[in-house]
């Protein structure tokens, strides 16, 4: 559990660091990480762990790509944990699965099948990713930005909008997932203190 905490504060701290412009690219060209899009208020460009290392102005353009890839999966992923944590607290349950509790305690009662399903949808959409690698690379050219993945399916007309109007909803997203990787990780820690139900009195 203790491994399992560290790595949530080492991503947490990441996911601080400023998202990419433009369309992903495999070279070597530098991005400037101060002035990217996540980079707002009221942090600013934050590094604490010096991710991108002594000139943050001049990061590699592949490891830019990566981090702002992981950071994008990260949130969203914590985005809809946070959602499913406060749902199922709050005591609202699939047909089938009124039975199962909450939290950590879920995990000893969900069914093998339930697993196994969830597996599968995680592997379908890894490979619905087409040619977009794990480490971020978008070798089939489809992407607009690291994190992108429509796949050229379905993009609720994101194509039509205005490169302003995309860096705010790009820049909304970011927060929004850095918030939910705090919270998902605030919760899982009061849980295990103890007194989740304290911080969620609201819920039940």
């Amino acid at each position: 559990m203790k491994l399992i905490i560290s790595a949530l504060l080492i991503s947490s701290a990441a996911a601080f660091a400023p998202a990419q412009t433009g369309k992903a690219s495999t070279s070597l060209k530098a991005v400037d990480a101060t002035k990217a899009i996540g980079v707002q208020t009221p942090l600013g460009f934050y590094d604490p762990f010096r991710i991108f290392g002594d000139d943050p102005t001049a990061v590699d353009d592949d490891k830019f790509a990566r981090a702002r890839y992981t950071e994008l999966k990260h949130g969203r992923v914590a985005m809809l944990a946070v959602v499913g944590y406060l749902v199922t607290y709050a005591g609202v349950r699939f047909p089938g699965a009124e039975n199962i509790p909450c939290g950590f305690a879920a995990l000893n009662e969900i069914p093998g099948m339930v697993w196994a399903q969830m597996l599968a949808t995680q592997f379908a959409m890894e490979m619905a990713n087409g040619g977009l690698s794990m480490d971020g690379k978008d070798y089939a050219g489809t992407q607009e930005f690291a994190g992108d993945f429509r796949n050229g399916f379905i993009d609720f007309g994101w194509d039509k909008q205005s490169d302003a109007w995309k860096e705010k909803k790009r820049a909304v997203e970011l927060n929004n997932g850095r918030a939910a990787m705090m919270g998902i990780f605030g919760l899982m820690t009061h849980e295990l203190m103890g007194n989740v139900a304290t911080i969620l009195p609201l819920a039940k």
